[in-house]
């Protein structure tokens, strides 16, 4: 992919008269971004009602993800919806092989803005150990951009959600709070250092993370995103017939994003997360600011992992040796829903 040039000051300014209104940023053309403009889970649920799952033997791992702006530097745009899109891949136990772009962009964007996004992504894409083989690209008064995402993975190996078994040790590989320390830059109650560090972990890829845990057989794994650890958590709980069982005190948090939930502070994506997980969660005796980081829609989260307890500590000292981020969070036992235990 050929290189875009630099966006301009020039440039810059000609983004407060896209789509005839005033809007100097890339997150001022949106209304809300990263993984918090996910439809509504509860809604979804409803919507894919009667919709049989296709059974294939040789069905690849595809996947597709994309969402508006949730910063405004366009390369870092592009890097983070790149990561997210990759990552559901290895949420299911594959390798990248392919990706096309999904964009929709105001026509009134300088050419190097979406230049910029498109390089980035590629970046990302090879960085993952595929190739962005193309894409499609339309008008659209608010910007959206993402990868459709092809994998390989082995018949015997793909995790799905539904295999958590009574007994298992409950792992996440990321921190959480990345919406809440969005929101809180926004409104100057957390300050760039806590921005920088949560794009630092919205665009680093779980290959790593996928690749330590693949030898290790997990019962069941996703990645924490739209729907919040709890929303995710209850999906798994649901799908494998089980309740999980998660200590709030034990959930990692970004720097800054418990502070942020401390000033009342709630994402976009908190009631709907609520609304879908809610019925399914007991959570008596939780600080709230604890709560909203377990509801907090997450962009390009860590994955979550349900093995047995017996290989807790090979895993832990496996992803010690590497230097990548392990947070145990919980266990898997009998019954159904989602318990949140001080």
């Amino acid at each position: 992919m050929p290189e875009e040039p630099p966006v301009t000051s020039a440039e810059r300014v000609m983004l407060r008269t896209v789509n005839g209104v005033e809007a100097s940023t890339l997150t001022s053309l949106s209304v809300g971004g990263g993984c918090a403009a996910k439809y509504s889970a509860a809604r979804l649920e409803e919507l894919l009602k009667g919709f049989v799952p296709v059974e294939a033997e040789n069905l690849l791992v595809f996947t597709l993800d994309f969402f508006p702006p949730l910063v405004d530097d366009p390369a870092t745009f592009g890097r983070i919806a790149a990561t997210n899109a990759l990552n559901d891949v290895f949420a299911m136990g594959g390798v990248p092989l392919l990706a096309l772009s999904i964009a929709a962009f105001p026509e009134e964007l300088p050419t190097a803005v979406l230049g910029a996004v498109f390089a980035a992504a590629d970046e990302q894409v090879r960085a993952a150990g595929a190739l962005l083989a193309g894409g499609h690209t339309i008008r659209d008064t608010e910007p959206k951009y993402g990868l459709a995402v092809v994998g390989t993975v082995r018949p015997d190996g793909v995790w799905r959600k539904s295999g958590a078994r009574p007994g298992d040790s409950l792992f996440l590989t990321k921190p959480l709070g990345t919406g809440l320390v969005l929101a809180g830059h926004g409104k100057q109650l957390a300050g760039d250092a806590e921005l920088a560090g949560a794009i630092r972990w919205m665009t680093t890829l779980n290959g790593a993370a996928a690749d330590v845990l693949r030898p290790f057989a997990p019962h069941a794994v996703t990645d924490v995103t739209g729907f919040g650890l709890l929303g995710h958590a209850y999906e798994t709980a649901d799908r494998s017939g089980v309740r999980i069982r998660l200590g709030a005190a034990a959930l990692p948090a970004l720097p800054g994003a418990v502070d942020v939930a401390l000033a009342g502070v709630r994402t976009g994506g908190d009631p709907r997360n609520r609304d879908f997980a809610g019925p399914h969660v007991s959570a008596e005796g939780v600080p709230d600011e604890l709560l909203a980081l377990a509801y907090d829609a997450q962009t390009a989260g860590g994955l979550l992992v349900s093995l047995p307890a017996d290989k807790a500590l090979s895993l832990e000292a496996e992803f010690r040796a590497r230097d990548l981020f392990l947070a145990r969070v919980g266990s898997v036992e009998e019954g159904d829903g989602v318990v949140l235990e001080p």
